[in-house]
């Protein structure tokens, strides 16, 4: 891969680096030895501007290849070079579920955001999570992230996910052939960008709680302007839910 190099921070006069930097090959090269290490990643962003942007041009892009090759294939099989949202934002998805707070998103509860290890991605899951008319879109969604013996909410999964195309996708335009109004206040936690309510948007339909192994009333999901989903669902019962697999 050839990069441009670049020595001198270009960003900011105010910036500490005023010896110069490594080149961008050897940092790429370093990061590439440490498997694209996402806490490294993260640091080293911290550093000045000049590293951050050479952070989100290239080292959280490589992270998200090696992470989920496939998938980060068939999102830019249409030709782009990037994503929608940016290489940081795809990264975070990847690895974060982002929780919720007490009076945001998801009104009555209080889960705070993590990492976590590892999480699979799936664009036949996704179909289930589109309404009929709209399931030509490709959408990738995780398994949910459980989080169990949640006081009244009982066991609580979180998911998130993401459209291939977002500006083309069907899903789009039915939310603004809908009207659907973005959320007042809350933001997507991975790009910052605002947020649909799909189940404002009456396009829940009833086959993402069976894939989820959800109660039928019990599940929300948003869809921010760059494409990005989270939600949020109350888990069945282990031997209820494998019951709603076998349905669907």
């Amino acid at each position: 891969m050839i990069l441009t190099k670049q020595y001198r921070c270009i960003h900011s006069s105010s910036c500490q680096c005023t010896k110069g930097h490594l080149s961008e090959d050897v940092i790429f090269l370093v990061f590439q030895q440490l498997n694209w290490n996402p806490k490294f990643i993260a640091t080293m962003s911290c550093v000045c501007k000049w590293f951050d942007d050479l952070a989100k041009r290239v080292l959280w892009k490589e992270f998200c290849r090696t992470r989920a090759p496939k998938m980060m294939l068939d999102l830019q099989s249409s030709g782009s070079h990037s994503v929608d949202g940016n290489w940081r934002a795809l990264g975070k998805l990847l690895i974060y579920c982002s929780g919720c707070t007490k009076g945001g998103l998801f009104n009555n509860i209080n889960i705070p955001g993590h990492f976590v290890y590892r999480t699979r991605f799936s664009r036949t899951s996704g179909k289930s999570f589109l309404l009929p008319q709209c399931r030509t879109d490709v959408l990738y969604v995780s398994d949910p992230c459980e989080h169990l013996d949640q006081g009244d909410e009982g066991d609580v999964g979180f998911f998130r996910g993401i459209f291939k195309s977002f500006s083309m996708s069907k899903v789009r335009k039915m939310l603004i052939k809908r009207k659907a109004q973005l959320h007042p206040t809350e933001v997507c936690p991975y790009c910052k960008a605002k947020l649909w309510s799909m189940q404002q948007a009456e396009m829940i339909p009833q086959s993402a709680s069976c894939r989820l192994g959800a109660y039928d009333d019990c599940i929300e999901y948003y869809v921010c302007l760059n494409g990005h989903m989270l939600g949020i669902c109350t888990l069945l019962p282990l031997s209820d839910s494998e019951e709603a697999s076998e349905l669907e």
